[in-house]
């Protein structure tokens, strides 16, 4: 499922992205807002994380090889990854240098009447991209929370497009609480001050992004409950126990689980297989994400 919806939502930001940034990139020409600026760097970071999270998605389709037996899964993780580091780069870093640069030299913003009607417009598309992000990961969120979700989920893209698009719909509040207030008050610090707030929102977004796409880029293993069901499944018929198991995503729709059974004593080597098969196929049944299954058979000694 995730690859689908995935990539609904990295499409429906990509576009909104591209238009967006555009716009940003005429008002800050019409106005020199520094806020206008650093949002416009922000809609093209975006729009080439996109980019990257599409790239992603076709490069983990490949076959597995000789050299990449599990295959390519965790492309889709790698690129995550990159994406969160981009946003650190190129959005915050670049934001939070021009907002001080502008607090330390203001400078009078020309017609700002076009950057609030260019920042609320793109107010708006980026509610239609958070909007699809929201109802794609919704699919697949279950009863988890949103930050539950966020720190579980094994598909990359959906936290990676939720966070930018929180990030880009503050940001742009940001901007035009900037502009606005540099208006009213006639005093151009408030611009700076908007785009220091964008980059730090940005920062802490990436940071957040950064630790959670590491951690799978290393390896996770199944939730709490995932290996519930995976071990209960093992378990009947001639398995009498799970002596050991260890479960690792190699991507987002691929699971390895690796585990030693107890089976019944006396058993031949027929029936040995068979309940190996029959355990296998009882775990796939209820995981389907668990396509790599490695079960060794054995005798539950009890330690002494």
């Amino acid at each position: 499922m995730s690859a689908s919806g995935g990539t609904k939502a990295i499409l429906a930001a990509l576009t909104a992205n591209a238009g967006i940034a555009v716009a940003k990139f005429v008002g800050f020409l019409i106005t020199g807002s520094s806020s206008m600026l650093a949002e416009s760097v922000h809609s093209v970071a975006d729009t080439s994380n996109q980019g990257l999270l599409l790239l992603g998605q076709k490069t983990s389709r490949r076959k597995a090889d000789k050299e990449h037996p599990f295959g390519y899964g965790r492309d889709r993780y790698f690129y995550s990854f990159i994406v969160a580091l981009m946003l650190f780069t190129l959005g915050s870093a670049f934001a939070l240098y021009e907002g001080i640069h502008k607090v330390q030299h203001p400078e009078e913003l020309s017609s700002p009447i076009v950057a609030v009607i260019i920042l609320v417009v793109a107010i708006g598309l980026e509610i239609y991209s958070f909007a699809t992000a929201i109802r794609e990961s919704k699919l697949i969120k279950g009863d988890k929370t949103w930050w539950g979700f966020i720190r579980q989920s094994k598909t990359p893209e959906l936290p990676v497009v939720l966070l930018e698009d929180a990030g880009a719909l503050f940001g742009l509040v940001f901007a035009l609480a900037g502009v606005g207030l540099s208006v009213v008050t006639g005093n151009a610090v408030w611009d700076g001050i908007g785009t220091i707030m964008i980059g730090l929102l940005l920062g802490v977004i990436a940071i957040i992004l950064i630790i959670e796409m590491k951690s799978l880029l290393i390896g996770e293993g199944s939730g709490e409950k995932e290996l519930e069901t995976i071990v209960g499944e093992l378990t009947g018929g001639d398995v009498e126990r799970v002596i050991h198991i260890k479960t690792q995503y190699i991507g987002p729709d691929e699971l390895l689980v690796a585990a030693k059974l107890a089976l019944r004593s006396g058993l031949s080597v027929d029936e040995v297989a068979a309940a190996i098969d029959a355990a296998e196929a009882r775990v796939r049944e209820k995981v389907p994400v668990a396509r790599l299954i490695y079960l060794e058979p054995d005798l539950y000694r009890v330690a002494s």
